[in-house]
């Protein structure tokens, strides 16, 4: 009897950890789009200039995403729950600091540490889900983490939106920072309790690989620093670092050669690029992220600066899409171990449509009831990126081994915060590219919208070709070889 009782408390108590895991990840993805709206009331309040309001948005992204990799095999190696705790008490104690913010350079600094706080965080999520399921349960609580970027990532203009709104005044922008003070001490609370205890490596030679640390943080900061700053740095000369993150790279894969030559434990693991599954996977990611994070972007300027909707409106004009996301990945969670790849397949193909659905719907219902219109398109976009997320990520870590989870989860994450800000950058080149040749506030916006359409249609053809690899390769060795991974 004590071993029938046993085996439903632990299975239940996995998925406390897992729900411990996704409000700490849902807490940490609004955050990049929770401040938009209030940077109004942030320029009022604190007498911010351009230059200060564009770090307080990029900044943390930046951050974010220049932590990933390291954090994740700091996980790897020191043990996730301790990292992910860690990384949850900063955060939490950042967002504090940033809402008691008396000037504009101090709120910037705390949302440089916010970010990187949250970067912590993000690859053990990843990472713990590997540890505690495997199958068809592993395939559902990745469809539950796609539905938390899903919901999270559209819900942050509203959340900001019904804040400001509620707290008022001058000071209305504090309250996006300190509603995370309650959840922040909830969550960590819990996950003293729940979260699985993961010993680090015993193994002597698993030191941390400082020296790829720099050279891998250096590269992404050249790359990922021309895209969030593209709109406020003028000219052509900041492109000039694009050359420069690429030697770093390469400078850092050369190093990761070695390592793993000498016999010493590197910072990424350059086998997983072996599998076709994780490298195409993760390049899928990049360029999916690319498109669909550009559409909140565009959508939310078009209708707040060409259509005149407050910032509380604006918010809720995204909720289908974010409806849609819940009930895809939802789905696809449960469908992916059926149908694999022709799942993401269909989930782009859907997003495409629906997307194409919003430009038509700008065109043939011009005015304030453009929302309305848009609104069904938006929830068919939606349900196809809860399609894609989930199963692509069950697929992209399916053979990645458990002890290389978080470097593996780093890496996919990375690439998604490289693609979002690429996105951003070339839809938004678009987008003003438009407007400052005095196009209407719709023609700007379908156009840039089209282009968000055109980097997804590139994943789709990402998505075909790796379906046509699989089809090639017996099946029994692919049983084998995650057989021998999961080992």
């Amino acid at each position: 009897m004590t071993t029938d009782r046993a085996g439903p408390a632990r299975h239940d108590r996995r998925w406390q950890a897992l729900a411990v895991c996704l409000t700490a990840a849902f807490m940490t993805l609004l955050d990049t789009s929770i401040v938009n709206v209030a940077l109004p009331s942030m320029e009022h309040g604190l007498h911010a200039s351009t230059a200060d309001l564009s770090w307080v948005m990029s900044g943390y992204a930046l951050t974010l995403g220049l932590v990933l990799v390291p954090a994740g095999r700091l996980g790897d190696l020191r043990g996730r729950r301790q990292t992910f705790l860690t990384g949850l008490a900063l955060f939490t104690l950042a967002s504090a600091a940033c809402g008691l913010s008396t000037g504009a350079t101090w709120l910037v600094l705390f949302r440089l540490v916010q970010g990187a706080s949250a970067g912590l965080i993000a690859p053990q999520t990843s990472a713990l889900i590997q540890q505690m399921f495997q199958g068809a349960e592993r395939a559902r609580a990745f469809g539950m983490m796609g539905s938390t970027i899903g919901i999270s990532t559209a819900l942050g203009p509203l959340a900001g939106g019904l804040l400001i709104q509620a707290a008022g005044g001058p000071d209305g922008w504090r309250w996006v920072f300190y509603v995370n003070l309650p959840i922040g001490l909830a969550v960590f609370c819990a996950g003293l309790r729940l979260l699985p205890r993961s010993p680090g490596s015993s193994d002597r030679r698993e030191c941390f690989d400082v020296p790829g640390v720099l050279l891998l943080g250096s590269g992404v900061l050249a790359l990922m620093l021309p895209l969030v700053q593209q709109q406020q740095w003028h000219g052509r000369l900041k492109w000039a670092l694009f050359p420069v993150g690429a030697g770093l790279l390469a400078a850092f894969w050369a190093w990761e050669r070695r390592q793993g030559r000498r016999d010493r434990a590197p910072l990424v693991d350059l086998r997983l690029f072996s599998l076709r599954s994780f490298s195409l996977g993760a390049l899928l990611s990049l360029v999916y992220f690319g498109g669909f994070t550009t559409l909140f972007f565009v959508y939310t300027l078009f209708l707040q600066n060409g259509m005149g909707y407050g910032a509380l409106a604006a918010g809720l004009s995204s909720m289908p899409f974010a409806a849609g996301s819940a009930v895809g990945a939802a789905a696809g969670g449960r469908l992916v171990v059926r149908f694999g790849r022709r799942l993401v397949i269909a989930g782009l193909s859907t997003v495409a449509v629906g997307m194409l659905g919003v430009v038509a719907a700008v065109h043939w219902v011009p005015g304030r009831d453009v929302a309305w219109a848009a609104a069904l398109p938006l929830l068919v976009a939606g349900v196809g990126s809860g399609l894609t997320i989930s199963p692509n990520t069950t697929l992209t870590l399916s053979l990645v081994p458990v002890r290389r989870g978080g470097a593996a989860g780093g890496v996919l994450q990375t690439a998604q915060r490289i693609g979002s800000a690429a996105g951003v950058a070339a839809v938004g080149s678009v987008y003003f590219a438009q407007l400052a040749k005095r196009a209407s506030p719709a023609t700007a916006f379908q156009h840039g919208l089209l282009t968000a359409v055109a980097i997804i249609l590139l994943a789709l053809c990402l998505a075909f070709a790796d379906l046509r690899e699989r089809r090639s390769r017996p099946q029994p060795e692919q049983q084998r070889e995650a057989a021998r991974q999961e080992a």
